[in-house]
């Protein structure tokens, strides 16, 4: 079968959706056409071009690189549509109008090209009723796509068919919004909001609810419901602001004209909270408004309070005790927070208890297996784990009990029984839906294993759930070498075997000196028996840098000889891996800062997922980088001049100076490579899970390919004079008010060793003369009180602190 590509694509709707799906179409690199209504003037594209420079304004950035925006053609109905014939996928994002999109389709149908997708980023409109005005032949190439917003970020993609939609069109879609978008796939029953928002907004509805059933204010609610509950960080009000609470408001309005009691005994519960529309009234639509159920003032976060009609101070926490309850083995918490006499407690309960109802009365509907409705709430709206995880994971049958009891006693939400799969056959049997040979279809009765398509063979240790079969990547594969600190292993399996991995296991994938001695014996490991050698943890961060809380101690009672020492090593160890006889790839996903970055800079090449953020931010802590970073940069900068016709070295040194003086991350993988800490050779990755697979890959065709390392060479620093034009620079910051005196001995100290010290311009000298600069400018500075004052800060609170 020939394999179906998707060359460019059409994004019809310009609104904060469509827009923001072109502009992740050019992240990674598919060129998108946007369209909109034609406008009156000379400018008839308007509409689509004012979105796109809007997209350069938004927080978070849509775009890799806000520049990439004036890659996205604008373009109009009236005038372009014979462009839509260049277009193999065309995603209709209009208002969420029934009869809007119908007209919509008429339009366009005639000028799509033959075998091309049409696809509908709907949050909740039936698919089936969308195609109905299809022309037949268009029908077998149409179906639901729905994005969750941001979709940069956002890694839930929900694909609904509709009866007649052809599965080699939606196997072929999911493999190019796996790979090419980097986005995890549910596919969705035609049912009211899908899977995702189906859970999740009526999880929102019960929540806002109950609380105020408990008398529980916004910010109590966000902080019960946040980390502490194993949920996105923002919580339930302030996640309501993000999405929109028009949006939210939207999605409630679905759920109460297309769910009667008949389909959904929870209809009751569907009224939109007096509080809700309180807001939407009053045009507060939360972040797009700048005002929802949380508005800044200020440095002032205030929240709204309904009794008063009007924002009050935020930031009021939950109870210690029931910070420390969830932190309880999950059966457990659960009968410890039934049994809570305050009204926190008891609210908590109420919410997971009315989540784990919910789920089990409409997991049969909306889904073919639990797997689908644990993975939409950990994809779409930031759960650690879904409902049926975590009634699993409590005990199965004990937690069913206590959700009937109440049910029977009449406090639940709703009077409906759970399902008798709960607690007959197999489900109940084996002690919950998840097993190793697959997740309970309740429509099959039967447990299934999860969807394999060939685009799945990349992800080597796909994302499980609970309770589901599969390797886990923490002792997989053969182990080489193993202690506290790394692990050195290989995969195991046929024709991936040929390429050893390291795994960092400190915290935060820190690094300490045991770290840097496992680094060191890879590399001998690799030479030794392998084709090359991977440096990659599993999950993120790639490391956050050097292990200060394990130096302190070596310091505090060797002096600063200990660290000169343990500098020298990672030096040591970090050229051996941009000169080792094999490809050395890092593997980066997630923060890679300091000496992370130090890290990365000298493997041979790098794999990066498309959510990496790369730096050199030892400035925080009042140090340099000493681990080669700077070396690095200076280095580059000489690389660069060499294609260039000037002389002289400050141009190609001055942002690289600024990055690490400034402490800049990257923002993504693509602003990491404008930085210089990835190159144009390395490779970006869209979907986190295939990393490893893109990495091992990649060493093996460099080693089959004939790699050799690069031969060392000396090269030209700027000198002294690019030095002093530096710090005159710096000297107006300092004066100015821009940087304190601290910063600016700080900044000098990176200059003096970018520069190669006190030399001419010009001068040669090799990376072990400059990395000799660099230590020296580090242990300098780890002496100096305000140096010593910033890490303790560090430590003690995970802030920075500006003195």
């Amino acid at each position: 079968m020939s394999r179906f590509i998707i060359k460019r694509v059409a994004v019809l709707g310009a609104g904060v959706m469509g827009a923001q799906i072109a502009a992740h179409l050019v992240n990674v690199k598919v060129p998108v056409i946007l369209f909109d209504l034609a406008k009156d003037g000379a400018d008839k594209s308007a509409i689509a071009r004012q979105a796109i420079a809007g997209l350069k304004k938004l927080k978070p950035s849509p775009l890799g690189v806000a520049e990439d925006a004036e890659l996205i053609r604008p373009a109009n109905y009236d005038e372009h549509l014979e462009l839509l014939q260049g277009c193999d996928l065309v995603i209709e994002a209009i208002a969420e109008r029934m009869d809007w999109k119908h007209a919509l389709y008429a339009r366009i149908a005639p000028h799509l090209a033959e075998g091309a997708i049409l696809a509908s980023n709907t949050s909740g409109l039936a698919i089936g009723q969308l195609a109905e005005p299809l022309p037949v032949e268009l029908r077998p190439r149409f179906c639901g796509i729905h994005f969750f917003n941001p979709p940069r970020y956002m890694p839930l993609v929900e694909l609904i068919a509709t009866a007649g939609t052809a599965a080699q069109v939606l196997d072929s879609l999911e493999a190019f919004v796996t790979s090419t978008l980097g986005k995890n796939v549910v596919r969705a029953k035609d049912t009211p909001n899908f899977v995702a928002n189906r859970i999740g907004v009526a999880g929102m509805l019960s929540t806002m609810a109950e609380a105020e059933r408990f008398g529980l204010s916004a910010d109590v609610v966000d902080d019960l419901t946040g980390k502490r509950l194993g949920r996105a960080a923002s919580g339930t009000f302030r996640t309501a602001d993000v999405v929109g609470l028009d949006t939210l408001a939207h999605v409630i309005r679905t759920m109460q004209t297309q769910l009667p009691a008949a389909s959904d005994p929870f209809q009751s519960s569907f009224a939109t909270p007096v509080v809700l529309q309180a807001l939407l009234e009053k045009g507060h639509l939360g972040q797009k408004t700048q005002a929802g159920f949380y508005r800044k003032q200020g440095r002032e976060v205030l929240r709204f309070d309904l009794a008063r009609d009007d924002y009050v101070p935020a930031g009021q926490k939950a109870d210690a005790v029931y910070g420390r309850m969830l932190k309880r083995p999950a059966g457990e918490r659960l009968r410890l927070l039934r049994e809570a006499e305050g009204p926190q407690g008891r609210f908590l309960w109420a919410i997971l208890r009315n989540g784990f109802h919910y789920a089990a009365l409409h997991l049969q509907t909306i889904a073919d297996t639990a797997r689908d409705v644990d993975q939409a709430m950990r994809w779409g709206f930031g759960m650690q784990q879904g409902p049926f995880e975590l009634w699993q994971e409590a005990g199965w049958l004990e937690v069913a009990r206590m959700v009937q009891a109440d049910i029977d006693a009449g406090v639940a939400l709703c009077a409906a029984p759970l399902p008798a799969w709960v607690f007959e056959g197999p489900v109940a049997e084996r002690g919950g839906v998840h097993q190793p040979e697959g997740s309970w279809n309740p429509t099959r009765a039967r447990f299934e294993p999860a969807r394999a398509l060939p685009v799945h063979a990349r992800q080597l240790f796909r994302e499980r759930v609970f309770g589901e079969g599969g390797e886990d990547w923490r002792n997989a594969g053969a182990t080489v070498f193993e202690d506290e600190a790394i692990r050195l292993w290989t995969l195991g399996r046929s024709g991936l075997d040929d390429v050893l991995i390291a795994s960092i296991k400190t915290k935060m994938h820190a690094i300490s000196p045991a770290v840097i001695a496992g680094l060191s014996r890879a590399v001998d490991e690799a030479e030794a028996r392998f084709a090359g050698l991977v440096v990659w943890s599993g999950d993120e961060p790639f490391s956050v840098g050097a292990d200060l809380q394990a130096t302190l101690p070596a310091f505090a009672t060797a002096g600063v000889q200990a660290i000169e020492a343990a500098e020298a090593e990672m030096q040591r160890v970090f050229l051996k891996l941009r000169y080792a006889q094999v490809p050395t790839i890092a593997a980066v996903r997630g923060m890679a800062l300091g000496g992370g970055c130090e890290l990365l800079v000298h493997c041979a090449r790098r794999v990066a997922h498309m959510e990496s953020y790369i730096g050199l931010v030892e400035v925080g802590v009042g140090l340099v980088p000493g681990a080669g970073g700077l070396t690095y940069i200076a280095r580059r900068a000489a690389e660069n001049a060499r294609t260039s016709t000037g002389t002289d070295l400050l141009p190609f040194l001055s942002e690289g100076f600024k990055a690490a003086a400034m402490a800049t991350v990257g923002t993504s993988a693509l602003e990491s490579r404008k930085l210089g800490y990835l190159l144009d050779s390395d490779l970006v990755v869209a979907h986190r899970d295939e990393l490893l697979f893109v990495a091992i890959g990649e060493a093996q065709a460099m080693a089959r390919a004939g790699y050799r390392p690069p031969l060392a060479r000396l090269f030209p620093v700027a000198g002294r004079s690019a030095r002093a034009t530096i710090l005159g620079q710096l000297v107006n910051m300092r004066d100015g008010g821009f940087i304190t005196a601290h910063d600016f001995h700080i900044a000098s100290r990176i200059a003096h060793v970018l520069a190669g010290g006190e030399v001419e311009a010009g001068t040669l000298v090799d990376e072990a003369y400059l990395m000799k600069l660099e230590r020296e400018a580090f242990c300098g500075l780890i002496v100096h009180p305000k140096t010593q004052a910033r890490i303790l800060a560090l430590l003690d609170s995970g802030k920075p602190l500006r003195n």
